[in-house]
């Protein structure tokens, strides 16, 4: 099958960002360290596994940061990552073969895919205490097992992601897809998922909230938290226009432009009535503020700006991840905030009921009404891979959001 190939080449990375100084193709050209060529349909490291065919597979942007090189050597989750990978996580298809010892999947189901690779998945007895309780994101087997190194499907060498036709799974990363949900929502479950987990971990305290950015992680935020809250005022972040529109459609209400930053803490400051402190030197801040930030980006400007304007003991949650450097901390200790961490999902406790975050997702879509599926601005077929990441690589000019591969059904 074809597939793209990320391979762990320190010449390539080296020629690539020589190269992509120049120009952006470097990082899809054929010196990158991802090509597109033919690889061995994949092996199911268990019995217990099963191989997906691809419908849709979108494009996140852990996957884009990486083609793009926009990370650092020295990151402590190397430690949890093999090669080579192919990656691609957020995954729509239907099972195309399943191995001797499955026992609850079958030829011919159409599934999402459950991407985090624990201690099920791996062949690890007993499960580690993140895996009992659900939290199957913090598993603390991602190195072992009989598997590869990887903390989901895409950057472990043997559990190959979707940006090839097809995918191996263990039975239990498979949930089926009801049958009136339709593949381009599916394939939505899984960024949906993290943005739901992010808002039921921490809920918002009070009105109004922040959300910070508007790509993917941010507008699925904005379309939880008006479906779960009608009555909260979100005010919202948002870099481009085609971004601001979406955010709009989706309920935001309030669209601030992300630059210059003080413009941020200014918008905050008129829709809260907070009164605005000017240090001698930098951005101003607030006493008062919103209940929570929502920080989709996780850069330091982003951080930086959510302890500005988050109110006294507020939070400000962090689902995006950017490349470190230092920031103005210090009104974090002042005003008593916290900053929390969320990764991903597992199962989630909602409306009394505990389940899968993506079976969740399906009973917003079914019951709720919830069309998230605007967001999807683009789709290309696997050969025109350069023309898919270059549109994510400049979102202002692509107006692209959530970008997908397409498969022949």
């Amino acid at each position: 099958m074809q597939a793209l190939v990320f391979d762990n080449s320190l010449p390539r990375q080296a020629v690539t960002k020589v190269l992509g100084a120049v120009t952006r193709r470097a990082f899809v050209g054929p010196l990158a360290p991802m090509t597109l060529r033919d690889i061995p349909d994949p092996a199911l490291p268990a019995p217990d596994w099963v191989r997906i065919r691809t419908h849709l597979c979108g494009i996140c942007g852990s996957d884009y940061k990486q083609v793009f090189l926009n990370g650092r050597r020295d990151n402590p989750m190397t430690a949890l990552i093999s090669f080579p990978q192919v990656l691609g996580h957020e995954v729509v298809g239907v099972i195309d073969s399943v191995g001797p010892a499955c026992q609850r999947r079958k030829p011919g189901e159409r599934v999402v895919l459950n991407p985090w690779l624990s201690c099920a998945t791996r062949g690890v007895t007993p499960l580690c205490a993140a895996c009992q309780s659900g939290r199957l994101s913090l598993c603390e087997s991602f190195a072992r097992g009989h598997i590869p190194a990887g903390i989901h499907t895409g950057n472990s060498a043997a559990a190959t992601g979707g940006f090839a036709p097809l995918v191996p799974a263990h039975e239990s990363q498979c949930i089926p897809v009801p049958a009136d949900v339709e593949d381009a929502a599916a394939v939505l479950a899984d960024p949906f998922s993290v943005s739901l987990h992010a808002i039921l971990n921490t809920p918002p305290t009070g009105d109004p909230v922040l959300v910070y950015g508007c790509g993917t992680l941010g507008l699925l935020s904005i379309a939880i938290l008006r479906s779960l809250y009608p009555e909260l005022r979100v005010l919202a972040v948002a870099r481009y226009p085609h971004q601001a529109a979406l955010a709009s459609q989706l309920g935001a209400a309030v669209v601030i432009p992300w630059r210059p930053p003080a413009r941020i803490v200014d918008a905050v400051a008129d829709a809260t009535g907070a009164e605005r402190l000017r240090p001698w030197y930098g951005h101003p801040w607030l006493l008062g503020g919103v209940s929570a930030t929502y920080d989709t980006v996780g850069s330091p400007e982003t951080i930086e700006i959510g302890i500005r304007v988050t109110r006294p003991r507020g939070a400000i949650v962090v689902t995006g991840v950017e490349m470190p450097a230092r920031f103005e901390w210090t009104p974090l200790y002042f005003k008593e905030l916290a900053i929390v961490g969320s990764n991903a999902f597992g199962l989630e406790t909602f409306g009394g009921e505990t389940k899968h975050a993506m079976e969740i997702y399906f009973d917003f879509v079914r019951n709720r009404g919830m069309d998230v599926t605007p967001i999807i601005t683009h789709r290309f077929t696997l050969d025109r891979y350069r023309d898919a990441f270059l549109a994510c690589y400049d979102q202002g000019a692509a107006a692209a959001v959530k970008v997908v591969f397409a498969y022949p059904t």
